[in-house]
């Protein structure tokens, strides 16, 4: 006999997880620190292109940024010390991470030009357009046979 096919059956059912609650000692969920592709906005005027990256609570020393061959790289680490110290206890937590952001830029440009900034959190870079450049076109005879 056929057994009827059910797509969602995987969905509607419970997953088989085991119940943390009914557990002796509960420990709660804590998610290990993973920096992620910082958010980037580019736009562009007449003469520059303009990159904005809010890295805030990031020392702007810790932050290399590059450009070869019209690719923008922004890449550096992050680490976050936090010590609390009550009546009866003392809790340290370290936590490291690193990011990286590898972007082709739309535009032709001057990397060996640009300027970074660092203001309030905020990584402003400013690179001067390079002029257009297309190669002449080559007109291509056509052979008739």
């Amino acid at each position: 006999m056929p057994i009827k096919w059910k797509p969602f059956r995987e969905i509607e059912k419970p997953l088989n997880l085991p119940d943390v609650f009914e557990e002796d000692e509960w420990v709660p969920f804590v998610p290990t620190f993973r920096a992620e592709e910082p958010a980037v906005d580019i736009y562009q005027d007449k003469n520059n292109l303009y990159v904005e990256i809010p890295l805030t609570g990031v020392n702007p020393k810790d932050v290399q940024v590059s450009i070869d061959d019209n690719v923008l790289t922004i890449q550096g680490k992050t680490q976050e010390k936090k010590e609390v110290k009550e009546k009866d206890y003392l809790r340290k937590e370290i936590r490291k991470g690193s990011f990286r952001r590898v972007i082709k830029l739309p535009v032709e440009v001057k990397g060996n030009k640009a300027v970074a900034e660092s203001v309030g959190g905020i990584i402003k870079i400013t690179i001067p357009k390079a002029a257009k450049t297309t190669p002449p076109s080559k007109m291509i005879p056509i052979k008739i046979k």
